[in-house]
Parts: structure tokens; sequence; C-alpha cells
């Protein structure tokens, strides 16, 4: 079957093993289902998986995606939900210690078919495409979590994203406007901040500016170049959600502010399938729908792939057929 894939770990250059071709269709163990992609979507956990991180070497080749939306044999529309759990874990999905991510030890979506666990699909809602729904397992996914799980915010309070254009940040500004949040927004162009304007960002800044009042909040998947801004920009008592770092994991902790101020910390890390059903139907209700920057066919994988190495994103990039 058609598939895009990494050949093997790079970590001095990822895209130079990235390969479209053909891989052995999957078997279909008991408990699990057969997927035929319709569309995906490109996350940073691609890059880092052509990097080799996360992933032992003996796993490659390695078909790449986490995320997807498709139909099962009988025709039904389905999203996958990437985050596979050990058998018998009882409880929040992404706390087992054992659980993985397609493409870490499982083949990904990137692909004309996928298979996962029967419980790793949801139904897709029939008002979203594909691409839209293809979106939604990690970067909207790991938002949603974020803010209505993770944050405490309330309607009405002041929040802010570091990092104005990537998929998770263009979730977090469409999620915060829908749910009466005021949304601020930093951003390294002004492309960019224009771009999370128009998705109902209240007020945009150059990255590292000084804000006109202290946040309730700050949504944190940058990392070392924004952590002390976003350490600074907290009232007292406030909360940093933090579920990535595309510039670097070692920023300075900041961590007089921390105590004196009484600041906290939460790391996020995807979401439960639960979780991601009750997504769907928010945007269901809600008419909010993703930002897709780009779509692509899967035959131009590399194109995307180039666009999110470059950091040359504006929403979500989507593969479909």
């Amino acid at each position: 079957m058609f598939a895009v894939y990494a050949q093997e770990p790079n970590a001095d250059s990822p895209l130079d093993s990235l390969v479209v071709g053909e891989r052995p269709e999957p078997d279909v163990p008991d408990g699990w289902v057969r997927v035929h992609v319709k569309a995906a979507s490109l996350n940073m956990h691609d890059l880092w998986t052509l990097r080799g991180v996360g992933i032992k070497p003996e796993q490659f080749p390695m078909i790449l995606g986490c995320d997807g939306a498709g139909t099962l044999d009988d025709g039904s529309e389905v999203v996958i939900h990437s985050v596979i759990n050990a058998p018998g874990w009882q409880g929040d999905d992404t706390l087992d210690p054992k659980r993985t991510l397609l493409t870490e030890k499982y083949q990904g979506t990137f692909a004309d078919q996928v298979v996962v666990p029967a419980r790793n699909v949801v139904p897709k809602p029939a008002a979203l495409s594909f691409a839209e729904a293809a979106t939604m397992g990690t970067a909207w996914l790991t938002a949603y979590r974020m803010l209505f799980v993770k944050s405490g915010l309330r309607p009405g309070q002041t929040m802010l994203v570091q990092g104005a254009s990537g998929g998770v940040s263009t979730a977090l500004v469409q999620l915060g406007r829908a749910a009466g949040f005021r949304v601020w927004v930093t951003g390294r162009t002004e492309e960019k901040r224009a771009l999370a304007a128009s998705l109902g960002a209240h007020e945009t800044f150059e990255s590292g500016a000084r804000l006109p009042e202290r946040v309730d909040a700050v949504f944190e998947t940058v990392g070392k170049a924004t952590w002390s801004h976003s350490v600074k920009s907290l009232k007292p008592g406030g909360i940093i959600v933090v579920s990535g770092s595309t510039s670097g994991p070692d920023a300075h902790a900041e961590l007089q502010r921390v105590f004196f101020l009484q600041l906290r910390v939460a790391g996020s890390t995807m979401g439960t399938r639960d979780e991601l059903a009750d997504l769907l139907a928010y945007l269901d209700l809600t008419g909010v729908r993703p930002q897709i920057g780009a779509e692509l066919t899967f035959a131009e994988a590399p194109k995307g792939f180039q666009a999110m190495l470059d950091g040359d994103t504006a929403g979500k990039i989507v593969f479909t057929r």
C-alpha cells in the first residue's frame, strides 16, 4: 500500500530519511480495526520521529502520522484517537505509564490504511470534513485539554497564547474565543499575528512585548524562547499550562517568581478518548472549525514536512486523498 514513512532515524537531517513509497498492508489483530485513511495531519511529533526521538531504532521503517480520519470496513466515518493504552489499563488514558502514540510503536496514519484498537476510533460528526476531523487527535485535543481540563479558567478571564500560528496555538485561540475568554496572542511576525486576530484573538503582541496587564493563564508550546516572558506575564496565583517546547526545553525556571507570586505550572499531554469525543461534540455544537494552513496530497508530503521544519505554518498542514 502507499505510505509516507521514516526509513531510519536521522537526528541532523530528518527529511533525508523521509520516503514516499510502498509498505506492506497491515494485519488486523483481534480487538483492532482497519481505518481506510481519507485525511491525516502533520505534527511536530512526526519530525521528532524522523530524528529518532521517542522511538527505538529497531522500530524503523515507521509509517508516520499520529492523526487521521477515515472509514471503517463497514463505511462508518471515524476520527482516530492516537493514544494507545496497555491492555487492561483503567483511568486517564494519558497517565498510563505504558501508553504509546501511533508512530512510536505502531505504524501511523500516512498510508492507505492504519490499524488501531477498536476503542481508538470515535464517530466523526457529519458536519466535519475529513480534513477538518484529521486535525483533532493531537493539536486540537491537546488544546482542548490544556484549556478546559488543566487551566481552571473561567469565562471572562484573560489567557495568553505564546506563538501565533502553530496547530495547538491556533486551536487555543479558536476554542478560547468561543468559550468566552479574553484571548491575547504573541507572534514573531506581523503575518502570524494577523492570522491570530483573524481567528478571534482580541489582542496580539510581538514576541516578548510588555503586556498592558498581567493575565490569568499562559499557554506554552514554545519553551525556552518564551518561558521567561510567560512567567513575567502572569498575575499572582496564575497558571502556565505547557504542552511542548519547540524552541528547546532548558528554560530558566524563574523559581523566585514562581514561589513568591505563588504561580502554578501544569504539564499537559494529548487527551483522553472521552475528551476527544467531547471536543468533536463541541465543534459540532458551536460551528468552530480548525484553521487549515495547507492542504496537500499525500504524495506532496515532503513539501509539508519542509514547511513545518522551516516554521512556515499558518494552522494545520493536512494531507488528503
